[in-house]
């Protein structure tokens, strides 16, 4: 019994689901016999480029299409097995042989980007001059690596994922084919877990039509998938967010007990921020991504967790950073004259003897927090691409000089290209320095270590 994914290929360009930018075009093509020499099919795995592929040669050459045929004027070719420049050549030598019952002769490169430079070069000098009988289909989830010689004599067609709508609607009709009972919160769950891809979807509802003999519900399918539940990955993010240590671990262990792995929970939870971004879960993500990359993704998932809002806030919160103490002691105010009105027990609110503050000087500590604060939200709002690397930084601000410390060399260049994005929303007087060194002293090592009971503070490289 062949899987639900090859019942339900498509064979027709009208049957194809999610691509009508696509198909329509060919389709047009078609019918007014506009058949180029080269079409190029790019975008992720499960879309539908090798099955588009098939059915446009096969229209092309006007053949009934079905998964079994086998014609001698459709040859299939996997790159990824045929990367050398030896075996371009000897398609090179077989493409000038005129088509034996088709008006052209059609070659599918399935996932191009595999091919060798050498390869690359053979395969050009055919685009360059095609025999009229040739035409070429190309694949691939890499378009990057495709060479812009190859891409420019190409027709380009960019394939998407489906939409949840899109698919949900499709995997239904197919339960009520196939007669599979299941809920439509179970349906859901086999969407998000598919990431639209069509065939990975059709996979997972292949696997999972025979966890039961009655109807399949959201609960069974969670359990059955080994998933962690939406409840708990909600609890997880507001714990996050209030810094609840406590249900936290207790979550963490109940996902374990489980046998629900780390970097399962993670990719959930990256899943929901995503779904719902907000300013302070940035922070959040930027260290989850780091679960699945990890010798030990249960502890990595743990300090990412425990990281919590609160102590990703108190480095901004200048009264809690000794080091912004310490930086501000050897700048001392000069002493201002005595008059008649003036109260020796209160100090000069600025270390500068100015008459009035400049709107960005701090008289405070909370100042500085709602500035850093206002920073955040500036970046996150008109330049999200360097919101994590802002999130996760420490700061200083001190005579006019805001020191962005971000303990990482990558992140430190990835703010010093975008420095005008922090200098747009500061007044000119303020000077930002950029530094790839770690704050001295940091609140967020000090809190870990009590939460793990204690230890001394270590230099990780990792």
């Amino acid at each position: 019994m062949k899987a639900l994914y090859r019942r339900y290929r498509p064979k027709t360009l009208a049957e194809v689901i999610g691509q009508e930018q696509i198909t329509s075009v060919l389709e047009k093509s078609l019918k007014n016999h506009k058949i180029s020499h080269a079409y190029l099919f790019i975008g992720p795995r499960g879309t539908g480029k090798t099955s588009v592929a098939r059915i446009l040669a096969h229209e092309i050459n006007g053949f009934k299409y079905e998964l079994e045929d086998d014609y001698l004027d459709i040859i299939e070719i996997d790159a990824a097995s045929n990367t050398g420049v030896d075996n371009i050549r000897d398609l090179r030598e077989r493409a000038i042989i005129a088509p034996t019952k088709g008006k052209f002769k059609v070659y599918i490169i399935d996932e191009v980007h595999m091919l060798s430079k050498s390869a690359f070069n053979a395969l050009l000098k055919t685009l360059e001059e095609p025999p009229e009988h040739v035409v070429f289909i190309m694949a691939t989830t890499d378009a990057h690596k495709v060479p812009i010689t190859i891409t420019s004599r190409s027709q380009v067609y960019t394939f998407k994922l489906a939409n949840p709508s899109t698919m949900f609607d499709h995997l239904k009709d197919i339960c009520k084919k196939e007669k599979i009972k299941i809920t439509d919160d179970a349906i859901k769950i086999v969407v998000k877990r598919g990431g639209g891809s069509f065939r990975d979807s059709l996979s997972l509802l292949d696997q999972v039509s025979t966890i039961s003999d009655g109807e399949i519900d959201g609960e069974m399918l969670t359990k059955a998938l080994g998933l962690p539940q939406e409840a708990i990955i909600e609890s997880l993010i507001n714990a996050y967010v209030s810094g609840d240590l406590a249900t936290i671990r207790n979550h963490l262990t109940e996902l374990t007990e489980s046998g629900i792995k780390a970097e399962i929970t993670a990719n959930e939870l990256v899943d929901a921020i995503i779904a719902n971004p907000e300013p302070q879960l940035l922070p959040l993500l930027d260290k989850l991504i780091d679960v699945n990359r990890s010798s030990n993704p249960a502890a990595r998932l743990l300090l990412a967790l425990c990281q919590s809002q609160n102590s990703i806030v108190m480095p901004r919160q200048i009264a809690q950073a000794p080091i912004i103490q310490k930086a501000a002691a050897p700048v001392k105010p000069q002493p201002t004259p005595k008059t008649a009105d003036s109260k020796t027990s209160q100090p000069a609110p600025l270390p500068e003897p100015e008459p009035a503050p400049q709107p960005i000087a701090i008289a405070n500590d909370t100042g500085a927090t709602e500035i850093w604060q206002k920073i955040i939200a500036h970046v996150a709002e008109k330049h999200p691409l360097l919101a994590p690397d802002i999130v996760t930084a420490k700061y200083t601000f001190e005579n006019k000089i805001l020191k962005i410390y971000t303990g990482n060399y990558v992140r430190a260049k990835n703010i010093e290209k975008r420095r005008n994005a922090i200098a747009e929303i500061l007044p000119g007087d303020i000077t930002i320095e950029i530094t790839k060194e770690k704050l001295a002293t940091d609140p967020e090592v000090a809190n870990i270590a009590a939460i793990m009971g204690g230890g001394e503070e270590v230099e990780i490289n990792e």
